[in-house]
């Protein structure tokens, strides 16, 4: 059996290290303001938003496409 490669960006990055790495490139200020979502905004921290994110597929995808957009 051969292995399928996969074209997907987001491989083996975890949620965890997308929130961090946005956070780490923006802060939460600029964070809350290019996505608007309470998590960012109103007293925000990584875990509280990792539980908002895996709940809401909307704001995830958000999230996600802002990360490829700094990592390409």
């Amino acid at each position: 059996m051969s292995e399928q490669q996969t074209n997907d960006p987001l491989h083996g990055v975890t949620l965890e290290k997308i929130v961090n790495s946005l956070v780490e490139q923006y802060g939460w200020d600029v964070l809350g303001e290019r996505i608007n979502i309470r998590c960012f905004t109103n007293d925000p921290s990584v875990k509280s938003s990792l539980k908002f994110l895996r709940r809401t597929p909307w704001a995830r995808k958000k999230v996600e496409n802002l990360y490829l957009e700094i990592s390409e």
